[in-house]
C-alpha cells in the first residue's frame, strides 16, 4: 500500500523510511515536486548522516527547493 502526503516543504524524515509514501510538495514559488521518500532517502542517506538536522531531529527539510542530487532525477 502507497501513503500520499502533501506539503509545503520538500522533507525526508526516518519515521517515514520503508513506508512508500509519496509526497507532492509545493513551494512558495508554485512549482511543484513529487517524489518518493524511500526513493529519495537512498540517494540522500550519505549526505543526511552528516547534517545536523538529521542527526537532532531525525528529518531533513527545506521550504524553498528540492535538494541538488534530485534534480533532474527520477524519483518516483
Amino acid at each position: 500500500m502507497q501513503n500520499s502526503i502533501q506539503s509545503k516543504r520538500f522533507v525526508i524524515r526516518k519515521s517515514l523510511i520503508g513506508q512508500n509514501t509519496i509526497i507532492e510538495v509545493t513551494f512558495k514559488n508554485g512549482k511543484t515536486f513529487k517524489y518518493n521518500h524511500d526513493k529519495a532517502y537512498e540517494l540522500m542517506s550519505e549526505n543526511l548522516d552528516h547534517l545536523s538536522c538529521w542527526l537532532k531531529y531525525n528529518s531533513y527539510t527545506s521550504s524553498t527547493s528540492v535538494p541538488k542530487v534530485l534534480q533532474n532525477t527520477e524519483v518516483i
